[in-house]
């Protein structure tokens, strides 16, 4: 299976229209290169807060309010999308209303026979507290795209490994990471958190980044990291497990996913964190005793 993960470079779309018209040219120009499953980053839809007027863009609880007359069309664009390009499409993430005067940050997804899925980011950062109306998700999925069984962990959520070992636990060989961060720190943790689960679990990972910046916008304002997919750490990939990744103004990473080296690097491991996981969750090893010198 082919994977594309995007550095995507924010921009102000003057309508749903001119948004739509850019998603099936970003879209394309992955299928044309093969990809089978292609992953835009958190908070797209934050993009077509562009749309409204400067007051209402520049206020994150006024465009979180008005993004929501999007959901459908934005629904309807991407199931389109995934139907002609003949892709899965992993459409970043879509703050959406919960009617209680909450949001949910959803990565949803596409299939091209149909169907759609999602999943919630369940960790919330420091930033989303702070506006006092997203909450985390409730419920942790895994899908199967083609043969490949797959878990989404929605940036923060890619820095705590038990979900993402549940996830694995359930048959996921492949974690997708819609992200954006606006540090050089922030970039960092997430990717750090990439390369751990994949190293930990024995899965490939996939991490999409928003780019560039937005002024405009109080969320997407200043955008940082590079897109990659990354493997274990072990026989049969890349020391540093880097499969593929952005640079400059490249705008997709794309690898193809090598699942039979993925199994005998399981059957012929230098090391076997995967396996080796329960070791740690031995009862006398649950707290720390301090010894005395």
């Amino acid at each position: 299976m082919k994977v594309a993960v995007a550095k995507y470079p924010i921009q102000a779309p003057a309508d749903f229209a001119a948004f739509a018209e850019r998603q099936a040219a970003v879209l394309g120009a992955a299928a044309a290169q093969g990809a089978r499953v292609a992953v835009l980053p958190e908070y797209l839809s934050l993009e077509l807060a562009a749309t409204f007027d400067a007051g209402t863009r520049a206020d994150l609880h006024a465009s979180l309010a008005a993004i929501q007359r999007y959901r459908e069309d934005w629904l309807a664009l991407y199931a389109r999308l995934a139907a002609s390009l003949d892709m899965y499409i992993v459409a970043g993430t879509f703050l959406l209303a919960q009617g209680n005067g909450r949001y949910r940050n959803r990565c949803d997804v596409f299939a091209p026979q149909g169907a759609h899925l999602w999943q919630d980011k369940l960790q919330l950062t420091g930033f989303e507290k702070g506006l006092g109306v997203i909450e985390g998700g409730d419920a942790l999925k895994v899908f199967d795209l083609d043969v490949v069984r797959t878990g989404v962990a929605v940036c923060y959520d890619s820095e705590f490994p038990l979900p993402v070992r549940a996830q694995a636990e359930a048959g996921a060989r492949l974690l997708l990471v819609p992200s954006c961060t606006d540090t050089d720190a922030g970039a960092t943790r997430v990717r750090v958190g990439c390369l751990a689960r994949a190293l930990e679990n024995r899965v490939f990972v996939a991490q999409s980044v928003t780019a560039g910046e937005a002024p405009w916008s109080p969320a997407l304002d200043i955008n940082t990291g590079e897109a990659a997919v990354f493997a274990p750490m072990d026989r049969g990939f890349p020391a540093d497990g880097v499969v593929a990744q952005t640079a400059g103004d490249q705008a997709w990473a794309i690898a193809e996913l090598d699942l039979d080296a993925l199994d005998r690097s399981r059957a012929d491991a230098q090391v076997a964190n995967d396996r080796d996981w329960m070791g740690q969750l031995k009862p006398a090893l649950a707290r720390a005793k301090l010894q005395a010198l």
